[in-house]
């Protein structure tokens, strides 16, 4: 914790963030932060949608858009969907002093870069990287949901959709679970959400005493490679102490080489068939642990 707050204070200084002239310009970071968010939508967007993207206060977020509107640089104006809306759209004003913050913000970027070499330039890129997908796990929140909610069959809606484009065979909805199957007693249902926004799932249900069965785990590909799976999958596994189960068991379709890997990798072992599924090639078990058994519960919401 000490280190990061180090960063973020050096970081924030170096760039500037303190200061009421942002870039040299007439406004503080705040409101030359709106501009840019508005700049990624041509026609126009919801203030609604700007307060939640940004987490900002209503309050705050329409005072800083009639500041704006008062410089010449955004015009407000009711949704033509929804008259009990207002969206925000930059004049051609507002496109050239968006303009203008890209070219500063690349000068200042650029002269903090001077100092290094290409290859710690490189590092630095590199660290970035890792740093903003980390930072993106941390923030994502892995939730219990009831398997009837309108989140839970939206992704269950994204997983049909995604593999019947990757079976050769395609998919029928029908083999999804059912509500009834991940609710209460008879299992559980958990959905990851980024900034509100559901972005993967992942079921589990109750096969027979003690044994449980892991389904439909999956993430949406915007939200791939930041290790998000594995972190439903292990959610789903300490649902199933919670419930009693000593061992869980999964299949996975041939062309799913990426879910067998992790599988494997998360110390599951590859078994013979246990059930007769059409969409099965690989059936796999693992063993919950002692030590998961007495682990602290998970912090759903925030781990």
């Amino acid at each position: 914790m000490a280190a990061f707050r180090r960063f973020n204070r050096y970081f924030t200084r170096r760039i500037g963030v303190l200061d009421d002239h942002y870039l040299g310009r007439d406004r503080p970071l705040g409101e030359a932060r709106l501009l840019f968010e508005i700049a990624g939508s041509p026609h126009g967007v919801a203030l609604r949608e700007l307060r939640a993207r940004l987490g900002l206060d209503a309050g705050y977020l329409s005072r800083m858009a009639k500041t704006l509107q008062a410089q010449g640089l955004v015009t407000l104006a009711p949704d033509p969907r929804d008259n009990r809306l207002r969206t925000v759209t930059l004049t051609p004003a507002g496109r050239a002093e968006v303009a203008e913050q890209d070219l500063r913000s690349d000068a200042l970027v650029a002269g903090l870069l001077d100092g290094l070499t290409p290859a710690q330039r490189d590092r630095l890129t590199e660290s970035l990287a890792t740093a903003r997908r980390l930072l993106r796990l941390a923030s994502i929140t892995v939730t219990v949901v009831d398997g009837a909610s309108p989140d839970a069959r939206a992704c269950l809606d994204g997983y049909a959709a995604e593999i019947d484009e990757r079976f050769p065979e395609g998919f029928d909805p029908s083999d999804l679970v059912g509500p009834e199957e991940v609710s209460g007693e008879a299992g559980a249902f958990l959905v990851a959400y980024e900034e509100g926004a559901p972005v993967g799932c992942g079921a589990l249900r109750r096969l027979s005493p003690g044994v449980g069965e892991i389904r439909h785990v999956w993430v949406t590909r915007a939200a791939r490679r930041l290790g998000l799976a594995r972190r439903i999958l292990g959610g789903l596994e300490r649902e199933a102490v919670t419930r009693g189960l000593d061992v869980v068991r999964l299949d996975t379709h041939a062309t799913l080489t990426e879910a067998q890997a992790m599988y494997r990798a998360c110390g599951y072992r590859e078994i013979p068939a246990y059930a007769d599924h059409v969409y099965a090639s690989h059936w796999f078990e693992k063993r919950l642990a002692e030590g998961a058994r007495r682990a602290d519960p998970p912090r759903y919401g925030g781990s």
